[in-house]
């Protein structure tokens, strides 16, 4: 069975630098046309699940507008393009995902790590986004200075044991998928 649907038509709502938020109409295999689709493209990013030397959990807590709430997350952030668009299904334009979250461990938290391991890359949502999310294990992370923020980032990092980040998980008090699985991966092998 033939499971394709091609693009028909597509209004784009709003297009800028730093998301494309559409309207897509497909045929679909039968033939016939699909009711509406949204998706969006926006940035690729990568998620670090950083452990201290004392092998606990470096998370940060911060402000989520799509939740309306202060999140407990590992560190993230976005992989940055050179130019304009800062988005978009070819991810050949973008910095080297490792040195990005190098770069975003040491500004969320002021600490470094020597020992980086790939964990994953996976669609960040792949029901509406283009994204993805490559997520790394830092481990033996030190404190190498103070945090370099954004502009419009405001958070606090807090270092959990492995029984208090579970406990929040379990609870609902880490609330990033993304998140949960790249802890869940790293549980996996820690304990193999």
């Amino acid at each position: 069975m033939e499971l394709e649907f091609r693009e028909t038509e597509t209004k784009h709502f709003v297009e800028n630098r730093w998301i494309d938020l559409r309207e897509v109409y497909y045929t679909m295999p039968d033939g016939t046309l699909s009711p509406p689709y949204y998706t969006y493209s926006r940035k690729n990013y990568v998620v670090i699940v950083a452990t201290d030397e004392q092998g606990r959990y470096l998370c940060v807590r911060q402000f989520r507008p799509g939740l309306g709430k202060v999140t407990t997350e590992f560190p993230a952030g976005g992989i940055d393009r050179p130019g304009g668009k800062q988005y978009g299904p070819d991810g050949s334009e973008q910095e080297d995902p490792l040195l990005a979250a190098r770069r975003e461990l040491t500004e969320e938290t002021g600490y470094v790590s020597d020992d980086w391991e790939a964990l994953i890359t996976v669609p960040s949502q792949a029901t509406m986004a283009d994204n993805w999310a490559w997520v790394y294990r830092a481990r033996n992370c030190r404190p190498a200075g103070r945090q370099h923020l954004d502009d419009t980032e405001f958070l606090n990092v807090l270092a959990l044991t492995p029984a208090e980040l579970e406990e929040r998980i379990r609870s609902g008090g880490f609330e990033q998928a993304v998140h949960i699985m790249a802890w869940a991966l790293d549980k996996l092998k820690t304990d193999l």
